[in-house]
């Protein structure tokens, strides 16, 4: 059974933490504290959030995806990058400020994708890897 994942990435290509917190669900990652504490307190190197969705193809995210994604920017005062993960599949979502929308920027194929991203597909989705 699949569950979401979240990981924080810092600007160097690392992980600063696996985010897997009680209660998530194949469809569902619930806010925590947690992973705000550990975004406020690395906001200075952090480049982005990575989530997993159940299935595969490509991923599209939730309105509450953009919610949150527009939420923690404005409390950490800086744009950050968004991965949305399915099990085959992964994208790339940013800030377009001129429209005030989370714009698509990278379809990213698996022979692309940097490692953390096997990685947190091994956390989401063990029966499949």
């Amino acid at each position: 059974m699949s569950l979401e994942e979240a990981a924080v990435v810092a600007k160097d290509g690392s992980v600063l933490c696996w985010h897997s917190p009680r209660g998530r669900t194949a469809v569902y990652l619930p806010d925590s504290q947690d992973l705000w504490d550990v975004a406020w307190e690395n906001r200075a190197e952090i480049l982005g959030i990575a989530h997993t969705h159940p299935g595969t193809g490509y991923p599209s995210p939730s309105r509450e995806d953009l919610t949150t994604f527009e939420a923690m920017e404005k409390g950490l005062g800086v744009r950050i990058k968004w991965w949305i993960l399915s099990a085959s599949h992964s994208i790339l979502l940013e800030w377009n400020g001129s429209r005030s929308v989370y714009d698509i920027r990278d379809f990213l194929f698996p022979r692309n994708e940097p490692p953390w991203m096997h990685e947190l597909r091994l956390r989401s989705y063990p029966e499949m890897f």
